[in-house]
């Protein structure tokens, strides 16, 4: 089995807790951890902004990724939102075998 943290960034505190909690009702992650409160700044559209945002980092299956992507679109206020798949290559057997039961 192999696993990966999927991460995305969202307008709002708010807006990352309902699409974290929609992933977990699912089976699709096993855990998101929300970072309330980050500062991004990217060029948009020609224009270079920086906003407050909230980090979600969700723990889950590699292979459930494409169904994390799609879940997440449906549920995203952005045009385009961040959505980056990391794997993890090694952790913790008891966590792993977690994340395995939670999806």
């Amino acid at each position: 089995m192999t696993y990966c943290i999927i991460q995305s960034t969202t307008a709002s505190e708010e807006e990352a807790k309902t699409i974290a909690k929609q992933l977990v009702e699912k089976k699709l992650i096993a855990c998101c951890s929300i970072i309330p409160k980050i500062t991004s700044i990217y060029t948009w559209q020609g224009k270079i902004n920086e906003d407050n945002e909230a980090l979600m980092i969700m723990k889950t299956k590699a292979e459930l990724y494409s169904k994390v992507e799609k879940e997440i679109k449906k549920l995203h206020s952005y045009e385009v939102p961040e959505i980056i798949c990391i794997p993890i290559n090694s952790g913790s057997k008891k966590y792993l075998n977690w994340i395995d039961e939670q999806t």
